[in-house]
């Protein structure tokens, strides 16, 4: 990926890059995953610009991390999700308590725990 400023805006592919929307399988992207958000919920509003490409400001990529912990970590409905960004005691701009980076650094984590409980396993075979 392309190192850009925080602030600049950023394709659907680096977005879903940055949420790591793999296939499982092929370990192509998902953006239809990020089309599938911006119709169920009103609040992500990328910029249509040249032929339709969808480009995100920082507002929103930080809005749409929260939307996949609240939906993949936290195990939200959406439309649970959906009256947690509607109500007034949710703040759309107030930092989550897990940032990107410590999200993919917890990941990272679980897969070497996981990685090294395997590698036992073999062991005791």
């Amino acid at each position: 990926m392309i190192n850009k400023s925080n602030n600049a805006y950023k394709s659907i592919g680096e977005v879903a890059e940055l949420l790591n929307l793999k296939n499982s399988k092929s370990g192509k992207l998902n953006t239809y995953t990020l089309r599938f958000w911006e119709k169920e919920f009103k609040q992500i509003k990328p910029k249509l610009l040249n032929n339709r490409r969808r480009y995100y400001d920082k507002k929103t990529v930080d809005l749409l991390v929260k939307i996949q912990y609240l939906l993949k970590d936290k195990g939200m409905t959406i439309k649970g999700v959906k009256n947690m960004l509607n109500s007034k005691r949710f703040d759309l701009d107030e930092p989550l308590n897990l940032p990107i980076n410590n999200i993919n650094k917890n990941i990272r984590s679980r897969v070497s725990k996981i990685s090294n409980i395997l590698k036992n396993i073999k062991k005791i075979k």
